[in-house]
């Protein structure tokens, strides 16, 4: 599955994770994170690992095609985030 930049962000806004949150999630540089945002390519194994951070994390993607509502590309939360109270 690929990942948009447009879910990129959206992830990151769902959960409140600033680009450096992400970046250390998903064990990636935070240059690489932000040349992903900016639209530059990155190695499809850093894709890999942001999307293992957001899924973790409780994010599901959904693609352009896949079932939803608008029957667009987007992201949705699985499950409420854990919070440390």
């Amino acid at each position: 599955m690929g990942l948009s930049v447009e879910q990129c962000r959206a992830g990151r806004a769902l959960l409140s994770w600033s680009m450096g949150d992400l970046a250390a999630a998903a064990g990636v540089g935070i240059m690489t994170l932000n040349r992903f945002e900016s639209g530059q390519t990155i190695r499809p194994g850093s894709i890999d690992k942001i999307i293992a951070a957001f899924t973790a994390a409780g994010i599901t993607f959904i693609a352009a095609g896949e079932s939803s509502p608008d029957g667009g590309e987007g992201v949705r939360r699985d499950q409420p985030p854990q919070t440390d109270l």
